[in-house]
C-alpha cells in the first residue's frame, strides 16, 4: 500500500534524481557548452545522489554541532522526538504506536564522533575491488550459487536481475548475511535526526521506521542493523524497506533480518524499479585498438565494435545499446564499457569503486575470470582534500557542474576528459591524478 509520507517521498526522489547514462553530457558536450559560453543556469543533472545505504551514508560529513548536541541530554531529545509526531500521524501511525516506540530513547553516546570517511572515496579503486573481490567471497558465493540455485532462478526470472549480481550485493553488504549489525535502529535514527545529520533524511527515516512497526513488518526488538540506520542482510534504511523489500515466498512481511531469500529478492527488486535492463550486462572489459584516440566516453556498442574494440574475454559484445568508456585506472589499467546497469548499481551505492567491484564479484562468482587485465602496480589515490580541489578547478573552468563532495564519480570523471581534449593531453582517459590537478592549478 502506498505510503505517502516524508520518508515516502525521499524514496521517490531517490528515484528521480538517478539520470540514465543515456542523459549524461559527453565530454564532448561539456566542451561544446564551455567553449560556447552556456549559460550557468542550465538544467544540472549532476546532483549528488541522496543517501540510500549504509555506506553511503557514512560519507556525509557530521554536523560540527554534533558534540554538542550530543551532551544537550536525553530531554531534548524526546522534545525532538515528539515533534515529529504530526509527520507520524500524516504517515498513519497511531499515538500508541509513537508512545511506544519513543519511550526511553536516548541519545546514542559516541554515535556522532564515529569515523565517517567512505573507504569507497578514500582509496585506491584496485585496493577497493582487491578487498571487496576476495577469493573467500568468490567462493562463498560459488557455493550459494549451487546451494539456492532454484530459487535464484526464480528471482531472476521476477526481476530480470541476474542472481550473481543479488549476491555480490548481499556479500559485500552483510557477507552474505552473516554481518547485519546489532545497533538500536530506531535509537540511531533519532540520534541522527536529532543532531540534524543530512537535513531532514533521518528524520523522515525515523518516521519509516515507525510505519514499518504499525504496519507489523517487525518487531520493536527485531529493529536492529547498522550504525548509519540501515538494516538486515540487503542494509536498507527503512524508507528503502517499506518500497523494495519483498517476501520471496508471499503471504507475510519481508524478513530482511534472518531470511536471505527474501534479503536476495528485495535486492533484485530494488535494481528492478531502480531501472535495470535485463538485455545488457552490468559492462564488461574490453581491449582498445592500438592508437586509440580517446576521443569519445559515450557511444553504443555498435559504434565500439566498428572502432575495434573487443571483450576482453573474447566474447561478443553486445549488438547494441549505450555504453560508456570506463578507465578506472587510468590507461594503464583494464578498459570497461559499462552500461546503464552499473548507474542502477550505483544508486544502491554512489560510489563508482563500489559498483564496479560488484560487477566483477558477480563475474567471479558466475564463474568468468575479471579482470583480465592487470592493474597497475602502483595507484597514488588523491586525497579527498585534493579531489574537492580538483572540482573547484575543473568547475571553475566550465568543465564541471556537480557537487564539490570530494567524491569522483561519472561527472568527475567526464569532466577530467573534457579538460584532457581541451588541452591536447593524451591519453585523455578521464583519470584523475596528481598532474592533472597540477595542470589546472596553473
Amino acid at each position: 500500500m502506498p505510503i505517502e509520507n516524508a520518508a515516502q517521498r525521499s524514496v521517490k526522489q531517490n528515484g528521480q534524481k538517478c539520470k540514465d547514462s543515456k542523459e549524461w553530457p559527453s565530454s564532448w558536450a561539456i566542451l561544446r557548452q564551455t567553449f560556447s559560453h552556456a549559460r550557468a543556469s542550465r538544467r544540472d543533472v549532476f546532483r549528488t545522489l541522496p543517501a540510500v545505504f549504509l555506506l553511503f551514508v557514512l560519507t556525509a560529513i557530521f554536523s560540527p554541532f554534533a558534540a554538542a548536541q550530543e551532551s544537550a541530554g536525553d530531554s531534548d531529545l524526546a522534545h525532538f522526538l515528539q515533534r515529529l509526531w504530526p509527520a507520524a500521524q500524516d504517515a498513519g501511525v497511531s499515538r500508541e504506536t509513537f508512545d511506544s516506540a519513543v519511550a526511553g530513547l536516548t541519545v546514542e553516546p559516541g554515535l556522532l564522533r564515529r569515523p565517517q570517511a567512505q573507504v569507497e572515496f578514500t582509496i585506491s579503486i584496485p585496493s577497493y575491488v582487491a578487498g571487496a573481490v576476495s577469493a573467500a567471497r568468490v567462493q562463498r558465493g560459488r557455493a550459494l550459487s549451487g546451494e539456492l540455485s532454484a530459487p535464484l532462478a526464480t528471482i531472476e526470472e521476477r526481476s530480470g536481475v541476474p542472481s550473481e549480481i543479488a549476491l555480490a550485493i548481499l556479500g559485500v553488504e552483510s557477507n552474505f548475511g552473516s554481518a547485519t549489525g546489532g545497533a538500536d535502529t530506531l535509537r540511531v535514527l533519532a540520534t541522527l535526526a536529532f543532531a540534524g545529520h543530512r537535513g531532514a533524511i533521518f528524520a523522515d527515516e525515523f518516521v519509516a521506521a515507525l510505519v514499518m512497526l504499525q504496519r507489523g513488518d517487525v518487531t520493536r526488538t527485531r529493529l536492529r542493523g547498522s550504525w548509519a540506520g540501515a538494516m538486515g542482510q540487503p542494509q536498507f534504511l527503512p524508507s528503502a524497506y517499506l518500497k523494495y523489500a519483498t517476501s520471496y515466498a508471499g503471504g507475510a512481511a519481508p524478513d530482511i533480518w534472518t531470511n536471505r531469500l527474501d534479503s536476495l529478492a528485495s535486492i533484485a527488486n530494488f535494481l528492478k524499479f531502480s531501472g535495470w535492463d535485463p538485455r545488457l550486462p552490468w559492462g564488461l572489459e574490453v581491449v582498445l585498438p592500438k592508437n586509440f584516440d580517446y576521443a569519445d566516453f559515450d557511444l553504443d556498442f555498435a559504434q565500439w565494435r566498428a572502432l575495434g574494440l573487443a571483450a576482453a574475454n573474447g566474447e561478443a559484445l553486445p549488438a547494441s545499446g549505450p555504453a560508456s568508456l570506463y578507465l578506472p585506472a587510468g590507461a594503464a589499467g583494464p578498459a570497461f564499457l559499462i552500461t546503464d546497469n552499473f548507474e542502477v548499481i550505483r544508486k544502491y551505492n554512489t560510489s563508482d569503486a563500489y559498483a564496479l567491484s560488484i560487477g566483477l564479484l558477480a563475474d567471479r562468482i558466475a564463474g568468468r575470470r575479471a579482470p583480465v587485465a592487470p592493474w597497475p602496480k602502483k595507484i597514488a589515490a588523491l586525497s579527498t582534500a585534493d579531489c574537492k580541489e580538483l572540482q573547484r578547478l575543473l568547475a571553475a573552468r566550465g568543465f564541471y557542474r556537480g557537487a564539490i563532495d570530494g567524491k569522483l564519480g561519472r561527472t568527475s570523471r567526464n569532466a577530467v576528459h573534457a579538460f584532457q581534449l581541451s588541452e591536447g593531453l593524451q591519453p585523455a582517459d578521464g583519470f584523475a591524478t596528481k598532474d592533472v590537478l597540477q595542470r589546472l592549478a596553473r
